[in-house]
């Protein structure tokens, strides 16, 4: 039996300096026109990622996309949904009540302000004083880390990282990489005790 899981970004700790150098990439990577720098960028720098940095431990948040997502399973407007063996936000879909914040274990999507061509976008609702009356406000929505999906080098984070603490994990890969590791550890050994 074959299936296709999900890959995901890992955070090697031990290596994760803190510098937020993924989380400006991911930013940067996410815009539809070219930025050389940040001071060039025309909304709030708003990453996918988040570094968690603690006096225990300093590393990258990010989605694992879980292949039984809990937050896809509890969108109610079914919002987040697998792409290519990734699990994906259709942000325009997307009405930010916040109940895949709630369900994701690792704490890894976040509601942010809803941008579409570089504009915020705006959202008109009743005011508690009159039925009639609309006030205007940004409208927010889930983000998350989406692999750089509209990227063709992959996770910009991976790319940026200087001390090359992120790694891509294909998990079919990386058990066809295990196995044979551990197949010729193995066959040593046995050839030193038949021997």
């Amino acid at each position: 039996m074959s299936i296709h899981l999900n890959s995901f970004v890992l955070a090697d700790p031990k290596k994760c300096i803190g510098c937020k150098v993924c989380e400006i990439a991911c930013a940067v990577a996410h815009r539809s026109e070219e930025i050389k720098t940040v001071g060039n960028m025309d909304i709030p720098v708003m990453s996918r990622l988040y570094l968690v940095n603690t006096a225990d431990v300093t590393m990258p948040i990010q989605c694992r996309h879980c292949e039984d997502a809990p937050c896809a399973n509890i969108c109610p407007v079914f919002a987040i949904t697998q792409v290519d063996n990734k699990i994906i936000i259709n942000e325009e879909s997307c009405i930010g009540c916040k109940t895949c914040m709630i369900a994701c274990p690792f704490g890894a999507i976040e509601l942010a302000p809803a941008f579409k061509d570089g504009k915020p976008v705006f959202q008109s609702l009743l005011t508690l004083d009159s039925e009639e009356e609309l006030s205007s406000k940004q409208a927010a929505v889930a983000s998350k880390c989406d692999l750089c999906n509209d990227r063709l080098n992959g996770p910009a984070c991976i790319e940026a990282c200087p001390r090359q603490a992120l790694t891509y994990v294909n998990v079919k890969k990386e058990k066809q990489r295990r196995c044979t590791e551990t197949a010729s550890k193995m066959g040593a050994n046995i050839k030193n005790i038949i021997v």
